[in-house]
């Protein structure tokens, strides 16, 4: 399946947090958009492997994404190595996309930084033929490399080269975000331990930095990225408008 936007998060829920209203969006704008995890968030400490999984399900259903899979690197532990950058050029080439959404460059947890560097540079490697690998099926598969390369911004704040208004789709946003029971707004935390993401509170600040990069737009709700590439437009009205 050959998609418009792949977007990838190291752990299931990371793309919920960070990009899901502009993956909401672009697919309700007609775009085909295909998500990749790259570990099952095993190492959690609320919930398990398991638990992520249906509530990865569940959350791509209300995102209405077109496809979503797991590399099942390992939480925690994956490297920047030939065998994991393979499995992500694999994933690119199947999918095919003109634009790659990851993790942030740098964050609180380390995965995530290292994730957006595994990203980078597979991206680059699987546009050279000389580098093969195979599909599922074991075909040879073709060179491709994305036109962009994006990173979403996730806990810790870092200034975005733009910003996507999300303020039509926010509540699917909160939505797909709920979807992670075990994860998020956890009232009664039973057997399992209070986390800094469990608490109701969290989600307050995620609101807060949509709201934030909303008003420096003019517009209610908004998702930053960061590219590492100049980006060009041909029509000024890409531009949102509004007044300062």
């Amino acid at each position: 399946m050959k998609v418009d936007i792949l977007a990838f998060g190291v752990h299931p829920d990371d793309i919920e947090l960070g990009c899901s209203g502009t993956l909401i969006k672009s697919i309700q704008q007609g775009k085909k958009v295909a998500i990749v995890d790259l570990t099952q968030g095993e190492l959690g400490t609320r919930g398990t492997a398991e638990t992520r999984a249906k509530e990865a399900a569940a959350a791509a259903t209300i995102m209405g994404v077109h496809a979503r899979e797991n590399l099942q690197l390992a939480d925690g532990f994956f490297q920047i190595n030939e065998a994991s950058i393979r499995k992500v050029i694999a994933a690119i080439r199947k999918y095919q996309p003109s634009i790659v959404l990851c993790n942030a460059v740098e964050d609180r947890h380390p995965d995530h930084g290292r994730a957006a560097q595994l990203v980078d540079e597979a991206a680059f490697l699987a546009g050279l033929r000389k580098v093969e690998t195979t599909d599922a099926a074991g075909n040879a598969q073709t060179a491709w490399r994305p036109t962009y390369v994006m990173h979403y911004i996730q806990d810790r704040y870092l200034q975005p080269d733009f910003l996507f208004d999300i303020s039509e789709v926010m509540d699917k946003k909160q939505a797909a975000i709920l979807a992670y029971g075990t994860q998020f707004n956890v009232v009664e935390p039973g057997n399992e331990p209070t986390t800094y993401i469990s608490s109701p509170d969290f989600l307050d600040t995620i609101v807060g930095r949509n709201q934030l990069f909303g008003k420096r737009i003019g517009v209610k709700y908004a998702e930053g990225f960061i590219s590492k590439k100049m980006i060009g437009i041909t029509d000024f009205n890409a531009i949102v408008q509004h007044t300062t």
